[in-house]
């Protein structure tokens, strides 16, 4: 271990947790926050192009870019987990083995998701939820989508590892750039260049192509570990903790991209509109949402070095330190949200039929929406100290075991109303489960 990764085990280990997680958390939060608007992008210019289809292929091709997402949060997680332990019981050695395996399996992974996807564009589409009059629309903007796979997967996985390692600013950096770049490329593209809602995919995998490359650089200075090919180790024992650590990633982000399919095609039996409604809710709920993500993030690595470095009374500490500032946000967001829905439905969508659909849907979801700052980093916690199985569970909860059912079930109960219910009736039920989950995770880490 150098003298910098040194006094970085020092400052984890060692500086107030309060002081320390709000000083990671910041890129983190501006990091995600920058995500969720570029990810808004997309919807709020293809929504100017005037029709009810275009917005719904974008909502529709959100279902692939989950399972994109899934690959690399699944890597990303899975080798960061490992590294942040390895790093605070000062085994470098493992650490960079890790990182360097995580990064090139997620290169990999996304290269045969991009043929077999090309190979089966159209079934995909239909299978992703795409009706008649959207799957032009679709077939368009997922085919180039597809082409960014290999890189979009490799750059989260290069975000989640500075970030285990405490160096969620040079994460930060990277992100901006390409979010800013995408929101730029957005109209130029649609509508100086004419290229309509291909020129919005082109503008996406091309930005996240420069927040690739701006994070392997970041991966090359100071105290981060370097990816170095040399040191990849196809060995089971290191795919075994990029499983552990990186299920519950897989879990959450790839029953999101069923989730997304199973609301695409209840929504769809009510028209285009009812998918677009959805779809800009969907986008809209992920700001707030984004800054929760953010704000667990900067306690991941705080969680990591400290439970590696066996400081249990830290990692107690943060958990509630984090859960009583991220529950009175979302108390805020939610309240700013149920008074403002019809004007943000309308930003996005300019339609009396989406207006109506997505006004209620996102009061409902605001009713609940606070309850994910205990189910967030409870989730969190537990994945970053290897309980893998309460890990997923919990991952797989919100948007999976509850969420899938419950929208079938409501749906065929209360019609559109039961989309609509879907959500915030699955928020309460995942965090009733995660109480009694989390308190007994917490007594394990109490002293004798």
């Amino acid at each position: 271990m150098n003298e910098q990764q040194t006094e970085k085990f020092r400052t984890l280990t060692e500086r107030p947790v309060p002081g320390l997680i709000c000083s990671l958390a910041v890129p983190c939060i501006i990091s995600m926050m920058v995500t969720a608007f570029y990810n808004m992008a997309d919807t709020f210019f293809v929504g100017k192009l005037g029709s009810n289809s275009a917005t719904g292929a974008v909502g529709v091709a959100f279902s692939l870019m989950a399972v994109i997402q899934a690959i690399g949060f699944f890597f990303g997680h899975g080798s960061g987990n490992f590294i942040s332990r390895k790093l605070g019981a000062q085994e470098t050695e493992d650490a960079a083995k890790m990182a360097a395996t995580g990064f090139f399996s997620a290169l990999a992974a996304g290269a045969v998701l991009l043929i077999l996807g090309e190979i089966f564009l159209t079934p995909l589409s239909r299978l992703l939820g795409a009706t008649e009059t959207i799957l032009p629309y679709a077939r368009s903007y997922i085919r180039i989508i597809l082409m960014g796979a290999p890189w979009m997967t490799a750059s989260l996985v290069l975000n989640n590892q500075l970030r285990f390692q405490g160096s969620a600013a040079y994460g930060m950096v990277g992100i901006t750039a390409g979010a800013v770049l995408n929101i730029g490329l957005d109209p130029l593209l649609m509508f100086v260049f004419h290229m309509g809602i291909a020129g919005a995919a082109i503008a996406t995998i091309f930005s996240q192509l420069v927040s690739c490359v701006l994070l392997f650089i970041g991966c090359s200075r100071g105290s981060n570990l370097r990816i170095r090919p040399r040191n990849v180790q196809f060995r089971r024992s290191y795919y075994r903790e990029i499983l552990r650590g990186g299920l519950p990633s897989l879990a959450r982000q790839g029953l999101g991209s069923l989730a997304a399919i199973v609301l695409n095609h209840s929504a769809g039996l009510y028209g285009d509109a009812a998918i677009a409604a959805m779809t800009v809710v969907s986008r809209a709920t992920i700001t707030g949402y984004s800054a929760l993500i953010g704000f667990g993030q900067g306690f991941q690595p705080v969680c990591g070095f400290n439970y590696g470095a066996r400081l249990y009374d830290r990692v107690r500490q943060g958990f509630w330190f984090c859960v009583k500032y991220a529950t009175v946000f979302l108390i805020a967001v939610s309240a700013l949200g149920a008074v403002f829905a019809p004007q943000i439905v309308a930003f996005f969508r300019d339609d009396p039929e989406v207006a109506a659909y997505g006004t209620l849907a996102l009061r409902l979801q605001c009713v609940t929406f606070a309850l994910n700052g205990w189910v967030t980093m409870s989730n969190m916690m537990l994945q970053t100290i290897n309980r893998t199985v309460p890990a997923t569970f919990l991952a797989m909860a919100r948007q999976g075991i509850f969420f899938i059912p419950l929208v079938l079930l409501l749906s065929s109960l209360l019609g559109m109303l039961g989309v609509q219910l879907a959500q915030p009736v699955s928020d309460a039920v995942t965090f009733a489960c995660a109480i009694p989950i989390q308190l007994r995770a917490l007594k394990t880490l109490e002293p004798g």
